[in-house]
């Protein structure tokens, strides 16, 4: 039989192939350019490999060249090969990459998502695991359904354990390749009144009921399958010759188990990866799996793609010297030699707070497009999706188009426009596609039903949905309950229209939140979005805080929801750090690094060292998104809920090599005082500070002279009683002194804990 992939013409009907003429080996046009690292990964075929593959290294051209390499050597048939990838879209630019370099397509070759292809196995051996091979696999809708019908059968009690957060429970158990009789009591104890575990067992026995399986379950139950029936698992480890997966480093303890099992057979397993590059935790990844690859397949070859394509060296010199403060990595270093000098320092500028941070970089931005720089070339990246919205303000102020990648533009996100939606049945009672909104959100138990009989009651009086519910709390038309419910959230719209006049407008935002239950809705919910959709909130309170009175923001909100998308591809990029992985732009802005929002809070409590290495990989992954020009921004103080909070610079800005950044300050950061801030920097990070700061070059619109604090500088020459001046604050006099804090009663503010360098003696 012909071997299929034989790229030489074939001889001439009828007569024989000439015996070829000896000549010089040529090489495979597909290798030509490969560099040293590249080939060595392409070619090592035989055995476990590792390709250890930093960003910007050209991994994806590696990884399909090896896998048209040994096709063409003939050491597999297509079948007999199973490429694993995270997403739809790099599965099928994997089949076309390796169609072009072969230049025809591969037919029937194993090549998809973790869930299509263990799809795939379950539906030939689905009644191995009490399924038909027609089994349904049910959507977020679904599952989340199920599960509400298990609560009110267990009499747990919905609110308080929403089906969505018992759900990611046993979607987190199934991540770790854990069936119901392999979680321990111990385990479930606090979830759902302790019933989580029997809730699973339910869960899983219903699924099988309705022939119907759940994402999780397409690799729990492959696993099953290998490990109860070991004569179909060797099936697979005989049939597939050669394995390859990408982003081996945000594998889950499941999805590793399972790759595990199907290379034992033939061991030829390559997995592309960057353990720098880990920043899904939260979601079930295990950097543990990339880190101890050589244990787990011994005589393992460790391939590592260090040379960039990508950005310049000041900012590989950044990133690299930033991710080598990290203890739980393999070990590489990040270079270029593309003939492009050494491009610019990565700029680190400190602002007073975060609408200068906006206003700076939204200036920068206009000032870069109109010396030509295309817009969609240009990214912001934040740590958390509440930042985005100073930036989308200053960007519509400005009239440059932008664009939110990987979610709602702020004032469409789900939370602000329930919010929103409350402030707007307060000002216009009449308002009924607000009212329609809310009236069961967080949920009072208000179905269709009783929706569809005050709609009716609306037509038939001609009003507003509100004033057909006033109707109907006189009448019989609606279930006591009902008739409670509604009646209990008109008296609330009642009183907070009342408290308009004797309320700051930020303060009734906030008691509607709270007396509501939206507030503690979104505290009760355990679901990843959740703190997400809690510092969205918060952020609304600071929107809302630079109005004057809640007309005024509600018009302005308007005026900004109607700002329709432009369809010009040209915008800038809005996203999350965790959204930016594998994107690159020219010019990258990345701004809140201060600690609390960058390193977060929240990932430092619930992990500690490991969360904040997490951490520190998520501002690697954000310096390596930018090919030419690089800008980490800090403010010295954070609105936080409507509250001024003094902040401290990140750690990670002490960690960028001195020698590859550019630092600057804003005048006025620190009260207007030139060098009186740095005490700070030092004081917590020690005096490397200085000597990072002061690399600075000096610019015409941040210049500021930094000085050189006398080592342990706390308060300086204050002294309690003694009147200062604070910017935003105004004056005061100083009650108590703790090294560089000092604790002011302001005459207008109020009793306040800020930092020494941002006040001055008057």
């Amino acid at each position: 039989m012909d071997d299929p992939f034989d790229l030489s013409d074939p001889p001439p009907p009828g007569r024989a192939p000439a015996a070829p003429a000896p000549a010089a080996p040529v090489e495979a046009p597909y290798l030509v350019g490969l560099n040293d690292s590249q080939r060595d990964a392409v070619e090592a075929t035989e055995g476990p490999v590792l390709m250890l593959a930093g960003a910007g290294t050209g991994k994806t051209r590696a990884l399909t060249t090896r896998l048209a390499h040994i096709l063409v050597l003939g050491k597999a048939r297509p079948w007999e090969m199973l490429a694993v990838t995270f997403t739809n879209k790099a599965a099928r630019e994997m089949q076309n990459r390796v169609a072009d370099l072969l230049g025809r397509p591969v037919e029937g070759w194993w090549v998809g998502t973790f869930h299509a292809l263990g799809a795939r196995i379950i539906r030939k051996h689905a009644e191995a695991v009490g399924l038909k091979p027609n089994f349904t696999i049910l959507d977020a809708d679904d599952q989340q359904r199920l599960v509400k019908q298990l609560l009110e059968a267990a009499g747990v009690d919905e609110k308080r354990w929403p089906p969505r957060t018992v759900l990611g429970v046993i979607q987190r158990w199934k991540d770790r390749g854990l069936t119901p009789e392999k979680v321990t009591d111990a385990e479930g104890s606090e979830v759902a009144d302790g019933q989580a575990l029997e809730l699973y067992g339910q869960y899983q026995q219903r699924l099988k009921t309705l022939n119907a399986a759940d994402f999780g379950d397409l690799l729990l139950l492959c696993l099953e399958i290998f490990q109860k029936q070991p004569e179909i698992l060797k099936q697979y480890q005989q049939k597939f010759r050669y394995i390859l997966v990408d982003e081996y480093q945000d594998t889950n303890v499941a999805q590793y188990l399972w790759l595990r099992l199907l290379a034992q057979g033939q061991q030829n397993i390559c997995c592309v990866g960057d353990d720098d590059q880990s920043i899904y935790s939260w979601r079930g990844a295990e950097i543990g799996n990339i880190l101890r690859f050589d244990e787990d397949f011994p005589g393992a070859r460790v391939i590592r793609l260090e040379r960039n394509y990508r950005s310049t060296p000041h900012i590989l010199g950044a990133a690299s010297g930033l991710i080598a403060n990290n203890e739980g990595r393999l070990g590489k270093t990040l270079f270029t030699e593309e003939g492009n000098g050494e491009g610019e320092r990565v700029r680190v500028i400190g602002v007073w707070d975060g609408e200068e941070e906006a206003r700076t970089v939204g200036d920068e931005i206009e000032v870069l497009h109109s010396k030509g720089h295309a817009l969609n070339q240009i990214a912001v990246l934040v740590r958390a999706g509440f930042q985005t919205r100073e930036f989308e303000e200053r960007l519509i102020t400005l009239g440059i188009p932008y664009r939110v990648v990987g979610g709602a533009r702020f004032y469409e996100r789900l939370e602000i426009r329930d919010a929103i939606a409350y402030l707007r049945v307060i000002v216009q009672p009449d308002d009924d596609l607000a009212f329609e909104r809310i009236v069961n959100v967080p949920s009072r138990g208000i179905g269709k039903v009783t929706l569809q009989t005050i709609h009716m009651a609306a037509r038939a009086e001609g009003v507003s949905l509100t004033a057909a519910v006033r109707s109907l709390l006189e009448t019989d038309e609606l279930k006591p309950k009902m008739r409670n419910a509604l009646g209990n959230l008109l008296e609330d719209f009642d009183r907070w229209r009342r408290q308009m006049d004797v309320l700051d407008h930020v303060d009734l935002a906030e008691t509607v939140l709270d007396e509501s239950g939206y507030t503690e809705k979104w505290q009760r919910d355990k679901s990843p979005e959740a703190p997400g959709r809690l510092e969205n909130l918060k952020e609304m309170m600071v929107a809302l805080g630079e109005f004057e009175n809640l007309g005024g923001f509600l018009e302005h909100v308007s005026l900004v929801m109607d700002n329709e998308d432009n369809t010009n591809d040209d915008m800038v990029s809005l996203m999350t750090l965790h959204g930016a992985k594998g994107l690159e732009f020219d010019t990258v802005f990345l701004p809140g690094w201060e600690e609390g929002l960058f390193p977060h809070q929240l990932a430092l409590d619930d992990a500690g060292l490991n969360g904040l290495e997490e951490e520190r990989r998520l501002a690697y992954v954000g310096l390596t998104r930018a090919r030419r020009r690089a800008c980490v921004s800090y403010a010295a103080n954070r609105r936080i809920y409507g509250q001024w909070q003094s902040a401290l610079p990140s750690r990670f800005i002490n960690e960028l090599p001195p020698d590859h950044i550019d630092a600057s300050v804003q005048p006025g950061l620190y009260g207007g005082t030139a060098g009186s801030g740095l005490e700070e920097e030092q004081a917590y990070f020690g005096n490397g500070a200085s000597r990072a700061f002061k690399r600075r070059r000096a610019q015409p619109m941040i210049e500021a002279t930094w000085r050189t604090a006398d080592s342990g500088a706390g308060g300086g020459d204050f002294s309690p009683g003694q009147r200062v001046f604070h910017q935003k604050f105004g004056y005061g006099r100083i009650k108590s002194i703790d090294g560089s804090k000092l604790e002011i009663a302001f005459e207008k503010a109020g009793t306040k804990k800020v930092m020494a360098g941002f006040v001055e003696a008057v």
